[in-house]
């Protein structure tokens, strides 16, 4: 997937994935705190808005971290650094690229 490629959800995906209810997205969509777009008379929220609204309200990020997407980033972590990225070799490859 290129990365300049944009991420749209559903109301009902937003919800399950942030552990919040379809209300609270929606009247996040209703003040314009998320960009959407309106497909086939269905609204499509742009995931990068709903990650930035997510960690600027308080009770949204405690809701996504205890009930959404959050409660597993603990089983994110990779515990074989073998397969986890090595940050020397990150920064090598921004300095090469400059």
């Amino acid at each position: 997937m290129p990365l300049d490629s944009i991420i749209r959800l559903s109301v009902s995906e937003a919800a399950r994935l942030f552990g919040v209810s379809q209300r609270t997205v929606r009247r996040a969509i209703a003040e314009e705190l998320v960009t959407y777009v309106v497909v086939q008379g269905r609204y499509k929220i742009n995931f990068e808005s709903l990650l930035r609204w997510s960690q600027d309200t308080t009770t949204v990020r405690n809701k996504r971290d205890k009930k959404g997407m959050g409660q597993y980033v603990e089983q994110w972590r990779m515990k074989n650094r073998m397969f986890s990225p090595n940050p020397g070799s990150i920064q090598t490859e921004e300095k090469g690229a400059e």
